[in-house]
């Protein structure tokens, strides 16, 4: 798969003059005379919008209620665009146009009522507008709060049993021995009663190891320009095998059958948020996760960093516009109840120290020759995994080879108060599309789906516990592991309780189940 983000993260305007008092109105940040930081200015990126290209905007209202994301919707029209989705939830519009001065004529025509504007991609949307485009939900509210209360998941009477005989690829899995899953397994494989959602490129339908466990019903396809797509097959992979591959992590089923996912009873939605050529953008992590609310999954596993940039950065108009997007949406779908562990990325940066690095590799969607090498701060995050409440993943491998020590792998982003858990991403066995085959991948992305299904057992045995519940005990439970020498990227800092290379320590699935 030629997309960056998984390729980093999976498979090895205006700018303010004082950040921390940027407010990004309409596309233009506003900065105030009280500048309190020292930091420099991101690098701009500017993004042509020419008339007659087809391009894609996230419009933010400035209140998240229908009434005010009605004045926006109506605000788009009048500029000249088309409302292509609507999420009253978070006051959130995903629009098209043709517009050159769509973002300014949007603000003019929707005043108060509009927090922000901004680009999704630098270049032509090559989906189009879908046939059936609009706002998908109905008149005042309702509607509105579907999926707003969500129920506990249940007793475990029947789910709680312990493990069967071994798989038999099982005894290659010595990433599941590592985070203590076979342990685990004793006592549960995990419950029928969660889901977890899988945002990634697709799950192949008909992998002997992952069929029984797709929840088909809750699968949707978010490619189609940021909506749900719920036609029968939307959801395949179509152009890549790494879904498929988290999926196997995190729940392929005790079957007797090649192997074992961290959490082989419970069910997996298959959100597809990559496109065929390898893109995540914002309007379709929106969906997404959106998605994953209103369906009262339980966890989600994100693999991947928002397109097209690796750090959307605070004080740039449309960075700021669609990591607001993003940012509401992870933070509802919180709210109804989901957990989200995502992969920390594989560039071998030091997350907690923006100023230590540059971002030569944005914005993604143009070729090598449109890389703009930036400088960057502390209100550029890689997305989604530093927004709050998000389980950051860094990737161990085995060394010495062949033995149940780690380090971490060379590829792995840190940062000291910015790891959570570490979990094994280096060569790790898991189910693929060809042949409905095995194979290996190294990355975060294969780090994360292993907190995720550690995550779908807690939630087994403690159906009751909140996110921010499960976060805390999943960082209370992990291993502490010292610091180790650094095989590449900036060396590891803090004390073994919580350091930069692995946060809290490794995830312990044993923890989780007791």
């Amino acid at each position: 798969m030629r997309h960056p983000s998984l390729t980093r993260r999976g498979i090895v305007a205006v700018a303010s003059l004082a950040l921390a008092s940027t407010a990004a109105i309409g596309g233009v940040a506003v900065a105030s005379t009280d500048a309190t930081t020292a930091e420099p200015v991101s690098t701009p990126v500017t993004i042509n919008t020419p008339d007659g290209q087809l391009m894609s905007y996230v419009v933010n209202a400035r209140i998240a209620n229908p009434g005010q994301t009605r004045l926006v919707e109506t605000a788009v029209r009048a500029a000249g665009g088309v409302v292509v989705q609507s999420w009253p939830q978070i006051g959130v519009v995903i629009a098209h146009s043709k517009v050159s001065t769509f973002r300014a004529d949007v603000v003019a025509k929707g005043g108060n009522a509009v927090d922000s504007v901004g680009a999704t991609r630098t270049v032509a949307v090559s989906e189009g507008t879908p046939e059936v485009a609009g706002a998908s939900w109905g008149r005042g509210a309702s509607g509105y709060k579907q999926g707003a209360k969500k129920a506990d998941n249940g007793d475990l009477e029947s789910d709680a049993s312990p493990a069967a005989a071994s798989d038999p690829r099982e005894a290659e899995q010595w990433d599941l021995k590592m985070i203590k899953a076979d342990q685990a397994h004793a006592i549960t494989d995990g419950s029928r009663n969660v889901l977890v959602g899988v945002l990634d490129s697709g799950i192949d339908p008909d992998h002997p190891d992952l069929a029984a466990n797709i929840d088909v019903a809750d699968s949707v396809n978010c490619t189609d320009a940021g909506r749900p797509d719920l036609s029968a097959t939307g959801w395949y992979p179509t152009t890549s095998d790494h879904g498929t591959h988290v999926a196997g992590t995190i729940a392929a089923a005790r079957n007797g059958v090649g192997i074992v996912g961290v959490a082989p009873n419970v069910r997996m939605a298959a959100v597809k948020v990559v496109n065929d050529a390898g893109f995540i953008y914002p309007e379709y992590a929106v969906c997404g996760f959106i998605w994953a609310g209103l369906k009262h999954m339980d966890v989600t596993n994100n693999s991947y960093y928002v397109d097209p940039f690796e750090f959307y950065c605070e004080d740039q108009p449309d960075q700021f516009a669609a990591k607001e997007a993003v940012r509401r949406a992870v933070t509802w779908s919180t709210k109804q109840g989901v957990v989200h562990a995502a992969a920390a990325g594989n560039s071998a940066h030091d997350l907690s120290d923006k100023s230590s690095f540059k971002d030569t590799t944005s914005p993604d969607d143009q070729p090598a020759s449109g890389f703009v090498t930036r400088t960057l701060n502390s209100g550029c995050e890689d997305i989604p995994t530093e927004l709050d409440g998000v389980v950051t993943v860094s990737s161990m491998q085995r060394f010495p080879a062949g033995t149940m020590e780690s380090r971490l792998s060379s590829f792995s982003n840190r940062g000291l108060g910015t790891i959570d858990v570490a979990a094994p991403g280096s060569s790790i066995l898991s189910t693929i599309v060809t042949n409905n085959g095995y194979g290996t991948k190294s990355g975060t992305s294969m780090a994360s789906p292993h907190v995720a299904g550690v995550l779908a057992l807690m939630k087994s045995v403690h159906p009751t516990w909140t996110p921010a519940q499960m976060i805390d005990k999943l960082r209370e439970q992990a291993d502490d592991k010292a610091c180790g020498a650094a095989t590449g990227g900036p060396v590891c800092v803090g004390p073994v309780e919580d350091n930069s290379f692995f946060g809290e320590g490794v995830v312990d699935a044993l923890d989780a189940v007791s």
